[in-house]
């Protein structure tokens, strides 16, 4: 009976691979799934899309050039990718996501993607921000042995778990949470305030002179609680187009951002007569990035720091602290879903503290499953480096010229003298087992550090 269960599904895709091929579908279903990089949960659209040359003497509308219907596509439908970031939803746009974020790191640390070279030699420093405790969790500590007295390996499910669950502070951990973005916003208008006093400016007279430019990603702990990990850059007041002034420095910027990081807060709400105040925790690493090995010293590589950074653009609180990859509907669920019971304690709080008036705003019913983040698990600054739509768009240009090579140039009117018109409606999400077995296939390989799709 388990063999039969097991086998199952890939029986319905070899039975669907049949059906396609009879049909004289599959040549060209592949090619059209080829397209979707691996993506195995793309959104099915249902419309067309028009090309119509136009006389740019009369403005006269000529016959169509091109009919798109996605009725005659193979699938049926247009197929468009996800794009989901989340590993656990869809592994293949995960991986693109982390291999963007890759670049837009390196595109900050040592220039390209539209980014100066000139980069590389600014004062740039990897900092890592971290939450406040909560209560005493079981850990791997340098001694070897946990405050419980046991020495747990490194994959042991305790980890991150409280010592006491019943005196463990949960609302406070929701709430650092739901906070954290704030204190972030405050630290970085802290950080130029405190660049500014180092450098005998004001922040009128900084602006003129020099620009604070970084990258962040957010993670979670095993503990639940989300901590930042931040490339921080000074620029010249143009950014990276300019050079920094003279007494631009990794060590004054080190010092500048533990100043910042040590004032910076975000008020809470006063909940059964206690007034909340939120910072970060006292455990700060900064480290400039220079030139030596990430794993054998103190020094940071520039390729380092990007694949260390990417790698958590993927993962979300599902991840490391085993709670869930999207939203409840009711609290109900808790009690059929295969999580730890330091997840459901912590959504469980998060539920129970969104039905508050007060808390109206932070919509923790909604962030639950975040565990009460809400926030952008990515964000930079204008002018750190390329942005992640830019090389979407880059990476659509590149793959819309491969397919019009094969035309002929006489074939399609130039592209400022056609009119496109195009309607399309959702009509599902997802393959069928034959669609889902073929898109795996062309899933792009994954721990390719700068691989581009």
């Amino acid at each position: 009976m388990t063999t039969t269960t097991t086998q199952a599904p890939e029986a319905r895709a070899l039975r669907d691979l049949a059906d396609l091929a009879s049909l004289g579908h599959l040549p060209g279903l592949v090619r059209q799934l080829q397209g979707l990089g691996g993506c195995t949960n793309p959104i099915r659209l249902d419309g067309h899309r028009t090309e119509h040359p136009i006389d740019t003497t009369t403005g006269e509308l000529g016959p169509a050039v091109r009919h798109l219907a996605a009725s005659d596509l193979p699938a049926g439908h247009l197929l468009v990718r996800c794009n989901n970031r989340r590993a656990t939803r869809c592994a293949a746009c995960a991986e693109t996501y982390r291999r963007d974020t890759y670049q837009l790191i390196t595109a900050g640390l040592k220039g390209g993607k539209g980014t100066p070279e000139q980069v590389a030699t600014h004062p740039r420093v990897f900092a890592t921000f971290t939450a406040p405790s909560s209560g005493p969790v079981h850990n791997r500590p340098a001694s070897g042995r946990c405050r419980c007295g046991t020495q747990h390996p490194a994959d042991t499910p305790e980890l991150g778990t409280p010592l006491d669950p019943d005196t463990y502070d949960y609302e406070t951990a929701v709430l650092w949470n739901a906070h954290a973005s704030k204190i972030w916003a405050r630290f970085t208008i802290y950080l130029r305030r405190e660049v500014a006093k180092r450098a005998g400016l004001t922040q009128r007279e900084f602006a003129e002179h020099a620009r604070v430019s970084f990258a962040k990603v957010a993670e979670y702990q095993r503990r639940g609680a989300v901590h930042f990990h931040a490339v921080i850059r000074l620029d010249g007041p143009d950014g990276g187009d300019t050079p920094p002034p003279h007494w631009a420095s990794a060590e004054l910027l080190t010092d500048a951002i533990r100043a910042a990081a040590r004032v910076a807060s975000a008020p809470g709400p006063v909940l059964h007569g206690r007034a909340y105040t939120f910072m970060f925790g006292t455990q700060l690493d900064v480290r400039p990035i220079r030139s030596a090995d990430f794993a054998g010293g103190t020094e940071l590589t520039d390729r380092a720091v990007a694949a260390y950074i990417a790698k958590y653009a993927t993962k979300g609180a599902e991840t490391t602290t085993g709670t869930l990859d999207r939203p409840l509907k009711f609290l109900a669920e808790l009690a059929q879903l295969r999580i730890s019971e330091h997840a459901r304690r912590m959504i469980r709080t998060a539920w129970i503290l969104g039905a508050r008036p007060e808390l109206e705003d932070l919509r923790l019913r909604a962030w639950a499953h975040m565990l009460g983040f809400r926030g952008h698990f990515s964000t930079k600054t204008r002018r750190y480096s390329t942005t992640l739509g830019a090389l979407r768009q880059a990476r659509a240009d590149w793959r819309r010229a491969q397919s019009e090579s094969t035309v002929p140039a006489d074939s399609t009117a130039a592209e400022d003298t056609t009119l496109v018109l195009a309607h399309w409606t959702y009509a599902g999400v997802g393959l069928s087992r034959g669609e889902e077995w073929l898109s795996a296939a062309h899933a792009p390989a994954t721990g390719l550090e700068g691989a581009t799709a």
